[in-house]
Parts: structure tokens; C-alpha cells; sequence
């Protein structure tokens, strides 16, 4: 029982990620905003995860109420994102982006502590109930690209709306281990943060989420440019993230043989590859699906050991706080340079030379990686 309402939350919330990160530009582009001005609106909530979570954060580890903020966060993201039904241009619209995401980037990183805390030593756990995210986004990418190409893309904010009422209950369904935790000497925040091995693995966190900064905001468009349907396109999505729940099923036994580093390394070498797949044969359908399937690697390899390594270092009262900083620096400010800059690239010239500089981002975080990253 504990872990289905564990698995609820995330399963919803992933499901909204299924409608934002791919289907949200088609949104924007049904209100008449070009390709610049989608790339700055979709950076907009991407930025909010820069402040957002670490605030939250260390609200959380100085207060012990780690799920009373997931639960007040849910449901002001709700409430907040419902003013997008009356915001139809841009500057009132980007306002909606920013307070949306401030509050709704305010959750996940906390549940994951909470999810963290409550396993305890059964940690190795993390991947059997983080996957059921990965089955909410693969059923909405499928359904909502075949009622997208019946109904078009007016009905994206009913679609939010009812999926972040999804996540406000499944926080009030979740178990909680709150609590303040007991007092040990521990290292300044200061000092953990300057570790070089900890640089070494903001630096890569940025420089990963920047490098998928075309693909989650521009995918669809770019691959409705070389005349895929809609609905193929949410297929080619789902794809990927049924990949990604491959190997979170056995990310536990990878990560025991080769170790977090190794794991780590070979994600960033397979995400230079699917961008440069991805920019430079688009037109080409099975090299497409090959390009999908390395989904495995550069969210959920990377994901399952860069999560792995922030919880070695951010120990006891910093647990909320190093989710959060993960959360900052990659998903926030690196996935906010990446749709910003993917966005003016793509402006400036042309789509295909967003995902080769992807793929330039991706390969600079490998030989950061290689050079300064440690167990």
C-alpha cells in the first residue's frame, strides 16, 4: 500500500510533464507566438526551478514539514495555473509561466526526499516507484497526440489543469516522514558545494539539462517540419520514455556493477549521439527510433546516477537542499539556457543547428565529467 500512494504522485506528475514538455509549444504556437518567443516562455518556467526549489528546500530542512510544503505547493500550482484559461498574450502569460512554476517546481524535489527518507536502506527501491512517473507520461504523450490531431491544440490547459488536480491528491494520498532530523557535525553547505568532484557534477548537471533544451521544447515542432503526424509523434515520445522505464527496472543492478561514474559518463557520450541522430537525420524513421530508444540513457541512466550521487553528497540536513540544488541547476537553469538559447538558435539558423549545439553542450559536460567527477 505504501508504495502505490508513493507511485500515485509521481505518476500524475509525470503525466503533466507529458503535456507540458512535449505538446506545450503547440499550445503556444496556436496563440500566434513565434519560435523566440515560444523558446523565452517555455524558458520562463524552466528558470522558476533556479529559485523555486531552493527556497522550498530550506524551508523543508529547517521546519521538518517537508510534505505540508509538497501539498500547499500542489495545490497553489493549481489554483495559479488556472489563470491561463484569461492570459492569452504574452506579457500576461509569462506572468501565469512564472508563478505556475514557482510553486509547482516547489514539489518534486521535496517528494523525492520524502520518497528518499521514507525507503530508508531500501533506497535501491527508488527506480521500481519513480517508473510509474514514466508510465503517467507515456499514456498522456500516446492519448493526448491522437485527440490533439482530432481536437487540436485549444484543449492543453483543460488537460493540465485536471492532471495537477491529479498531483494535489496523490500528495494528500502520500506517506510522510517528517521530522526534523537529529543534529550531527556536518561540513558547511559552503564546503560540500566545494568539493571538486561536487563542482564537477553542477557543472555536468547544467550542461546535460541545457543539451535537452531544443528537444523538449522544440521536438514536436521539428518533427511535424518533416511531416510526421501528431499522433506518430506522441508515439515516438512514448517511445523513448518506455525505454527510460527499461532502465530504471534495472538500474539498480547496473549501478552496483559499474558504479555511478561509469553509468554517468556513458549516458553523456549516448546523448551526444541521439542529438547529432536527432539534428542531422530526422528524415530518417529507423535511425529516429534509434535516436528515441537512447532515451534510456540520457534521461534515465543519467538520471538514476546523478540522483545517486547528489544523496552521497548532500547528507542529513541537507537532503532537501540537494535535491533542490540538483533540481536548480540542471532542470532550472540549464533547461532554461537550453530552450532560451535552442529557441534563438533555431530563430537564427535553422532547426538542425539547435540539436548539433546539443550535442556540443552534451559532449563539453562528457569531458568535464571525465576529467574532474569522482565517486
Amino acid at each position: 500500500m505504501m508504495y502505490w500512494r508513493l507511485s500515485t504522485f509521481y505518476l500524475f506528475h509525470f503525466a503533466s510533464l507529458g503535456v507540458l514538455v512535449p505538446y506545450w509549444s503547440l499550445y503556444l504556437k496556436h496563440l500566434g507566438f513565434n519560435a523566440v518567443q515560444i523558446g523565452e516562455l517555455m524558458a520562463l518556467l524552466a528558470a522558476t526551478k533556479i529559485v523555486s526549489p531552493n527556497i522550498w528546500g530550506w524551508i523543508a530542512d529547517h521546519t521538518g514539514h517537508r510534505m505540508a510544503i509538497v501539498r500547499i505547493g500542489a495545490l497553489l500550482a493549481l489554483l495559479s495555473f488556472s489563470a491561463v484559461f484569461v492570459a492569452h498574450s504574452y506579457w500576461p502569460l509569462a506572468a501565469v509561466m512564472i508563478l505556475f512554476g514557482f510553486f509547482w517546481n516547489a514539489v518534486l524535489p521535496q517528494f523525492e526526499a520524502n520518497t528518499l527518507t521514507f525507503l530508508g536502506s531500501e533506497h535501491h527501491r527508488y527506480s521500481s516507484i519513480r517508473l510509474w512517473g514514466s508510465v503517467g507520461f507515456i499514456v498522456t504523450v500516446v492519448v493526448l497526440g491522437e485527440l490533439l490531431e482530432r481536437h487540436g491544440a485549444a484543449i492543453l490547459p483543460e488537460v493540465v489543469l485536471a492532471l495537477l488536480a491529479g498531483i494535489w491528491l496523490g500528495s494528500l494520498l502520500a506517506p510522510r516522514r517528517d521530522g526534523m532530523l537529529p543534529h550531527t557535525e556536518q561540513p558547511s553547505l559552503r564546503a560540500v558545494l566545494a568539493q571538486p568532484s561536487v563542482m564537477a557534477l553542477l557543472v555536468v548537471s547544467f550542461l546535460m539539462q541545457a543539451s535537452h533544451g531544443p528537444y523538449y521544447t522544440f521536438y514536436t515542432l521539428y518533427m511535424e517540419r518533416y511531416g510526421y503526424a501528431r499522433g506518430v509523434i506522441g508515439q515516438l515520445w512514448a517511445l523513448g520514455v518506455i525505454a527510460e522505464i527499461g532502465i530504471f527496472l534495472v538500474a539498480p543492478r547496473l549501478i552496483a556493477h559499474y558504479g555511478l561514474r561509469t553509468l554517468l559518463l556513458a549516458s553523456l557520450a549516448l546523448t551526444t549521439v541521439r542529438w547529432l541522430l536527432i539534428g542531422l537525420f530526422a528524415g530518417n524513421l529507423p535511425l529516429v527510433l534509434l535516436a528515441q530508444t537512447l532515451h534510456a540513457a540520457s534521461f534515465g541512466v543519467y538520471h538514476a546516477a546523478a540522483i545517486a550521487m547528489f544523496h552521497k553528497h548532500f547528507t542529513g540536513r541537507y537532503q532537501g537542499r540537494g535535491q533542490a540544488i540538483y533540481s536548480s541547476v540542471g532542470f532550472g537553469a540549464g533547461g532554461a539556457v537550453g530552450s532560451y538559447c535552442g529557441g534563438v538558435v533555431w530563430q537564427l539558423a535553422g532547426a538542425q543547428a539547435a540539436f548539433v549545439g546539443a550535442a556540443l553542450l552534451s559532449a563539453v559536460a562528457l569531458a568535464v565529467g571525465w576529467r574532474w567527477l569522482r565517486e
